[in-house]
């Protein structure tokens, strides 16, 4: 294992306090800053980074992905459940889970995997241990909860070819690996332990498998991201300075790793804190997957 402290460029200081789920979609860098419910996103340039707010909901925004042949359409991870964002700023719900939980909660990270359906977690506002779960929106909209007892899920990913897929509970420092049936989106048995974070290592956030099948995992309260090998062995640490790194996302061609970050409970803030930070890598990712509606 191999540990580094490349210097990062903050592309954008937006002074976030909750950014999160970025992903490259048609050229675009998009992004959501969590608890003011605000969707980004910043065109891939040489230029400087100018985001342009896309949308700006009354209730936590915790993810996106795109709804194929629908242009400026969203599926999103958002305030209780699982809703269309409308080019015009509407949102049209397709189930609200969350509001039939026994404790106050609100969806968090989501990703669409590459056979078009969206995944997304989920998190009781105190954190209440085993009260979130994992839930697939399928292409007809039906919204199916796929894993409960968890604490905050995070960071669904998924290899290319969607057959496996990685999840974090946050609170217990766990990140789970999951056998996924390609068609049909059910779980060949249970989740399995892929790692299990010590006291003091930081806690698995956002993540993303690279263009060789390396999972990266952004490592919450530890300033660092984790590169690990599929067989579950650490390969690399990379440090960055900020101590909250939220979500990891690859550039499709020139080898760069995108990582947003939180203010949320720092105690004395710089620039990288709550903004959008890029460091260069020796490898490659994909564009984000589509949700793929079906009727």
């Amino acid at each position: 294992m191999t540990s580094t402290a490349v210097p990062a460029t903050v592309v954008v200081d937006g002074g976030y306090e909750l950014a999160e789920g970025g992903r490259w979609v048609d050229g675009r860098y998009v992004y959501v800053d969590i608890l003011s419910g605000r969707l980004f996103e910043m065109r891939d340039d040489t230029g400087p980074a100018a985001p342009r707010q896309l949308a700006r909901l009354a209730v936590p925004l915790g993810a996106v992905a795109p709804v194929s042949d629908r242009p400026g359409v969203w599926i999103a991870a958002v305030g209780t459940g699982i809703a269309l964002l409308t080019a015009d700023g509407a949102v049209e719900w397709l189930d609200r889970p969350e509001d039939r939980t026994p404790v106050p909660s609100r969806m968090n990270d989501g990703v669409a995997d590459p056979a078009g359906r969206f995944w997304a977690g989920s998190m009781a506002y105190d954190a209440t241990p085993g009260a979130g779960s994992l839930y697939r929106t399928d292409p007809d909209g039906t919204v199916v909860r796929v894993l409960d007892g968890l604490t905050i899920a995070n960071g669904p990913a998924f290899t290319t070819d969607g057959t496996t897929m990685y999840v974090a509970d946050t609170a217990v420092g766990t990140i789970l690996r999951c056998r996924i049936d390609p068609i049909s989106g059910d779980l060949f048995g249970g989740p399995e332990t892929f790692a299990q974070l010590r006291n003091g290592e930081g806690s698995p956030d956002g993540m993303t498998v690279d263009d060789e099948g390396c999972l990266w995992v952004a490592m919450w309260g530890a300033g660092a991201v984790r590169r690990y090998h599929p067989d579950g062995r650490l390969l690399h640490t990379l440090t960055v300075p900020a101590p909250h790194p939220t979500s990891v996302c690859l550039h499709p061609s020139d080898n760069r790793l995108f990582i947003t970050t939180a203010r949320h409970g720092v105690k004395n803030p710089t620039a990288a804190s709550g903004a959008v930070l890029s460091v260069p890598v020796p490898v490659s990712g994909t564009a984000a997957c589509s949700w793929r509606v079906r009727h």
